[in-house]
């Protein structure tokens, strides 16, 4: 396994890392997440992630029995949660200072931690002032509850003004950003927010490095029964890649299919280990039902030396989406 500085931060994560959407408390319960965790651990993985989002709550006690069950050192290993869909009611959704705070501990109860390794704002929210929330985000960390503080799908403009504000007021400033980036989806981390790198030497702890699973390849020649496509709640996911834009993908991930066939490698380790090849990614998070899954994905990091710049430059060519910004930064 590799280690990544967390950003500027002197925590090293592993490269790639366990999240939970989709499949703690939906597809795996706790039986299931032990095995996975300990795989995980064993395999070197440091880092996993969570949020109150995820099956309200459920995902974090899953994985919170999960790792008390295991025994894991706390000094060995980093968790997160992540704060905006708390609940129904009103004062349990969104940044607000109360909701902040609230979530905090909640998220520490059902994790059976004492603090947050990595705390996300899951979304930005319009109808709070970015200082209340960088301001509670910052007491959180004063009261040695949360080590590292982040956002998660913010656009450039939020995070600099939350840097801004925190430069200001003498507040302690977020360290990472939670973006989805994959083959299919690239803009904010290899355009939007390249001068951020340089600037705030801002981290990264990507998402669905698989885009859902597309980029298996498994859906090539249709959807199975048994994919996250078909599960209850997601019928989101299977209207958008059935679009006219979804379909387009599906033609590049065909050839992307073919191009990883011809290097030796599977369509998933070419699509994990393309992430990896970005220095700006922190770590790669990934998400598995099952054991079989979780334990050939780990395996994507021998894979990096097959994408040789001769085979990076072949994959732009076939994806042909590479953000203008990138090239004017020089990335």
């Amino acid at each position: 396994m590799e280690y990544r500085r967390l950003g500027k931060a002197g925590l090293k994560v592993s490269a790639l890392s366990l999240g939970s959407w989709v499949t703690f408390g939906k597809q795996v319960n706790t039986s299931d997440a032990k095995k996975l965790l300990k795989t995980a651990y064993d395999g070197g993985v440091n880092f996993f992630d969570n949020a109150e989002g995820y099956e309200a709550g459920e995902s974090e006690k899953i994985m919170g029995d999960a790792i008390s069950g295991l025994g894991l050192a706390r000094d060995t290993f980093a968790v997160s949660s992540k704060v905006f869909w708390g609940g129904d009611q009103q004062m349990q959704m969104g940044l607000s200072a109360k909701h902040v705070r609230d979530a905090c501990d909640a998220a520490l109860k059902r994790l059976h931690v004492d603090y947050l390794d990595m705390y996300f704002c899951h979304r930005p929210d319009v109808d709070t002032p970015i200082e209340e929330t960088v301001r509670a985000m910052h007491n959180l960390v004063q009261q040695g509850k949360v080590m590292y503080w982040g956002t998660s799908e913010w656009n450039a403009q939020q995070i600099t003004q939350a840097h801004a504000i925190a430069r200001q007021e003498h507040l302690t400033p977020p360290t990472m950003e939670q973006p989805q980036y994959n083959l299919l989806h690239r803009d904010k981390v290899d355009g939007e927010f390249t001068p951020l790198y340089e600037e705030y030497a801002m981290g990264t702890t990507i998402w669905s490095p698989l885009a859902s699973g597309m980029l298996t390849g498994k859906y090539n020649e249709g959807i199975p029964d048994d994919s996250r496509l078909n599960l209850p709640g997601y019928e989101w996911l299977r209207d958008l890649w059935m679009s006219e834009e979804g379909k387009l993908k599906l033609s590049k991930i065909k050839q992307l299919t073919e191009l990883s066939n011809e290097i030796g490698i599977s369509m998933a380790h070419l699509s994990i280990a393309w992430c990896l090849k970005n220095p700006n990614v922190s770590t790669v998070i990934l998400g598995a039902s099952r054991l079989s899954q979780l334990e050939d994905n780990l395996n994507a990091m021998d894979s990096l030396a097959k994408l040789t710049p001769e085979i990076m430059a072949r994959i732009e060519g076939i994806v042909n989406n590479k953000p203008a910004a990138a090239d004017r930064f020089g990335r």
